[in-house]
């Protein structure tokens, strides 16, 4: 589900957009000048969230971008394994499991508190409380 369209040229440093179906922050937004003919372009570089690849893509300025719906929550770790935690949703008390990322591995153990982001269906672990 997507929250709300942007133009290619609003896209600032640090937003969120879609870039093929997965969400990325913009780096950069380099933005050429009009021609006489022409319109503006927009050469977008952006880092996926879930997956940490770059994309590079140009636009047009007045090209429409999808900005995802992310909800942030809190949840407590049940179990950890080697790839994943069992944590539970502090609000709604239930139980999901959720990948474990290389910088979080070592960091997270039992009945810490973490931040965990659903951005459009996917779930990962963000940050320890």
């Amino acid at each position: 589900m997507v929250l709300k369209l942007i133009h290619a040229s609003e896209a600032r440093s640090g937003s969120i957009i879609l870039v093929d179906g997965v969400a990325c922050t913009v780096r950069s937004n380099d933005i050429s000048k009009t021609g006489k003919h022409g319109h503006a372009k927009c050469r977008i570089e952006a880092i996926g969230i879930i997956d940490g690849k770059k994309k590079v893509f140009v636009a047009g300025g007045h090209d429409r971008l999808e900005v995802p719906l992310i909800n942030k929550n809190k949840a407590q770790v049940l179990s950890v394994s080697e790839d994943k935690a069992s944590v539970m949703d502090l609000e709604s008390y239930e139980t999901l499991d959720l990948p474990l990322s290389g910088e979080f591995k070592d960091q997270i153990k039992e009945e810490d508190q973490v931040e965990y982001w659903d951005i459009e269906g996917d779930k990962l672990i963000k940050r320890k409380l």
